[in-house]
């Protein structure tokens, strides 16, 4: 695992692992996963659906549904290990420490509650309001993120507002404890690509005005490209590569990480310069799981990818868990 520099992160994911017990077997949906975040900065997790990307968010969370299981390891929010912590202790940390954006905001939202009471019900919980301010001040939180006529939307329900709307309104409710850390799940995800650009320019806003730090979850990795200092590439719940955003697109070192730069489109390129990353994610069930994740779908493995191997310096700041690294141009 790297870090920026010698500032104290934010975070630190370290060795977070997660198993899922299914009907059809248990489900190793994270192996010894580790990340740090450092303040004001923005940490993409890249990955292919079923990368383990959102069940990675909802552990460092307590979201985990009941059948996920945290089996190892830890993640450190400052000095408190919200692991280790106990659940009503990390009910009030969620909200108030560190916030989330979910994936889909008009089903996050509670349909039959107008969105400027949700935001003042997390005002009053976590961000120091009163009863006689929290209204005034959800209104000013639908300003902030530049929702018009704030004090008629605030009376507004979920399904009365547009998809952009809704977003905006999830990101009001996650910045508005001022958190130390915002997970932003897919934030774009439906909607259009003059939306997007607004929802995510908010959450730099936001992260440069609190020095909030911000993990950006994707399968985009043009979105990271644009909007990540860092890059950290899962695969079937495994970290393979972590680095630096410009390092990482010039010169990856994984062969997975080399699959989704070729299969990402360019406004420079053409179609017939994409590649699809070949094969599918391994059945991550029972205890016969490869060491390497990816090394089925692999042109390079060898017979070292036969054993465990976990993210490795091979240059500062930027690791890779691959036996049989691409050579770096640098």
């Amino acid at each position: 695992m790297t870090q920026s520099g010698t500032i104290q992160p934010v975070l630190r994911v370290q060795d977070l692992s997660v198993a899922f017990h299914t009907r059809g077997g248990v489900v190793h949906a994270l192996d010894r996963i580790g990340f740090a975040v450092a303040p004001g900065q923005t940490m993409a997790l890249v990955g292919e659906s079923g990368s383990g990307k959102s069940v990675t968010a909802y552990a460092i969370m307590g979201l985990l549904e009941a059948a996920g299981k945290i089996t190892g390891g830890h993640a450190f929010l400052g000095e408190t290990d919200l692991v280790a912590t106990p659940p009503a202790e990390l009910a009030r940390i969620r909200g108030r420490r560190i916030a989330m954006i979910f994936q889909n905001p008009r089903a996050a939202l509670n349909p039959i509650r107008a969105v400027g009471r949700q935001i003042a019900d997390v005002l009053l919980r976590h961000g120091g309001a009163t009863r006689f301010n929290a209204h005034d001040r959800a209104i000013e939180a639908l300003r902030a993120v530049g929702i018009p006529d704030p004090a008629r939307r605030a009376k507004a329900y979920p399904f009365e507002l547009s998809g952009g709307m809704c977003q905006r309104v999830m990101i009001a409710i996650a910045v508005a404890a001022r958190p130390q850390l915002l997970i932003a799940d897919e934030p774009t995800t439906g909607l259009d690509v003059t939306t997007q650009a607004v929802v995510m320019d908010l959450i730099r806003a936001m992260a440069e005005e609190t020095g909030m730090a911000t993990i950006l979850i994707t399968h985009d990795l043009a979105l990271a490209a644009e909007r990540a200092e860092r890059i950290a590439v899962m695969h079937a719940g495994h970290m393979v590569e972590e680095a630096d955003t410009a390092t990482l697109l010039a010169h990856p070192r994984h062969p997975y990480t080399a699959g989704l730069i070729a299969a990402t489109p360019t406004a420079a390129g053409s179609l017939d310069a994409l590649r699809s990353v070949p094969g599918g994610l391994p059945d991550l069930r029972g205890k016969d799981i490869p060491a390497c994740r990816y090394a089925g779908r692999c042109e390079r493995r060898l017979d070292a990818c036969a054993q465990p191997l976990s993210l490795r310096d091979h240059a500062p700041n930027h690791a890779v868990a691959c036996w049989n690294p691409l050579e770096s141009a640098a």
